[in-house]
């Protein structure tokens, strides 16, 4: 009988023992296996939202950080500047603001959103139309500024395209003084970085400047630029670098690691801390289970070895046992983490301030992997010490006990 045939037939000996670490290694499997998702999950999803937009390449003026910025002095310069180089293939400048929306001949108080003004009709994937069109390239002097509103938005005061909305727009810390504006509802969309807890209108940058009451402020609070294919967004990156020297010029991979470093650092240490402790949990619950089971099996484990069953036999068997019983746990886990995750990630991109598009915990084939390696010399640590109990076992002493109890 080979060790994972007496294996088998050692867990199925004692099934209140093998139920209690299969439901145990489960529970704790599925913790560690979501503890292993959030690890990379909000980088991988971030990284997809920035590639989502179609542009790899954002550029920000040198005062302030990567969320609270000043605005770039003479955009539309710039933009032609960064548009004649040679790795680039487009540009859009994008200016944002705080504004109240109200719809005419409503008796209902307006609503705070978020209002983005844009050089392009349709910025890559940052907005997908779901009803209506995008923004035209040129409005009609005169006409009111176009808008495209959330699907949130939409379904919250009842609009369609065609409707009219006012916005005006909110000045910090203090009462506005500037009118609303009429505007005119061209389509409805879902903006890629919206959270659940706030609506998003988009609009020309013409119509950006009307409603701030001037026909034109030559600044914006992001430049967007895609690199071409055969140049990349690091060549892109370096030549933008040397045009002014008051910007700051991030590829996508820049962003992407200074959010890894400092937004995203708080969950990575949360994972590891959360994983080591799962692990300990798995190891001291096998290690426990298997030093009882040859506690309790200790003259049949000296009868084997009488029998003149080798050291490395008898090892074998409690290797094959664990792996068994953490093998079988593992995968049970797997469903079960997989349900939990979904759950906790509805929980938590509830959160104020996080994009609805965001996901926490993130599947991919290396954390499987990930998960299977660990439980795997999870396994192996917790056999060891019974395996060095059944090593060192007085096989006369031991028999003799037996025979006298």
């Amino acid at each position: 009988m080979n060790a994972w045939a007496l294996a088998r037939r050692t867990v199925a000996h004692n099934p209140a023992r093998a139920v209690l670490a299969v439901t145990g290694v489960g529970v704790i499997g599925a913790l560690l296996f979501n503890m292993l998702l959030l690890s990379r999950g909000l980088l991988v999803s971030f990284r997809d939202l920035l590639d989502t937009a179609g542009y790899d390449v954002r550029v920000l003026a040198a005062q302030g950080s990567m969320v609270h910025r000043e605005p770039i002095a003479g955009a539309t310069a710039l933009a032609n500047a960064i548009g004649q180089l040679p790795a680039v293939e487009r540009v859009a400048l994008v200016r944002t603001d705080s504004a109240v929306a109200t719809v005419p001949g409503r008796q209902t108080r307006g609503v705070t959103v978020t209002l983005v003004g844009s050089t392009e009709n349709a910025i890559g994937g940052v907005w997908d139309i779901v009803k209506g069109s995008s923004l035209p390239l040129v409005s009609p002097a005169g006409s009111p500024p176009p808008l495209i509103v959330s699907t949130g938005m939409a379904s919250q005061l009842q609009l369609e395209p065609g409707a009219s909305l006012q916005i005006r727009v909110t000045l910090p810390g203090v009462a506005s003084a500037l009118p609303a504006i009429d505007c005119r509802i061209v389509g409805i969309g879902h903006f890629t970085f919206e959270s659940s807890d706030e609506y998003t209108v988009a609009t020309t940058m013409e119509g950006f400047a009307a409603v701030h009451g001037a026909e034109d402020r030559d600044s914006a609070d992001l430049v967007l630029v895609a690199s071409r294919s055969d140049a990349g967004p690091s060549a892109a990156a370096a030549a933008i670098a040397l045009l002014r020297t008051d910007l700051r010029v991030y590829s996508n991979d820049q962003v992407l690691e200074q959010f890894n470093q400092n937004a995203f650092s708080y969950f990575r240490q949360i994972s590891a801390i959360l994983s080591s402790m799962t692990l300990a949990f798995a190891f001291l619950l096998v290690a426990t289970l298997l030093t009882m089971s040859v506690n309790q099996r200790l003259g049949e484990v000296a009868a084997l070895r009488a029998l003149g069953f080798p050291r490395r036999r008898i090892a074998a068997n409690l290797l094959c046992e664990s792996a068994l019983l953490v093998g079988t746990g593992g995968i049970a886990a797997l469903p079960l983490g997989g349900v939990l995750a979904v759950a906790l990630d509805r929980i938590l991109r509830g959160m104020p301030g996080v994009p609805a598009r965001l996901h926490f915990f993130v599947f991919e084939p290396r954390t499987v992997l990930l998960y299977a390696a660990l439980l795997g010399a999870t396994g192996v640590l917790a056999a060891l010490y019974p395996i060095w109990l059944a090593a060192r076992l007085p096989i006369a002493a031991t028999l003799r006990r037996e025979i006298i109890s």
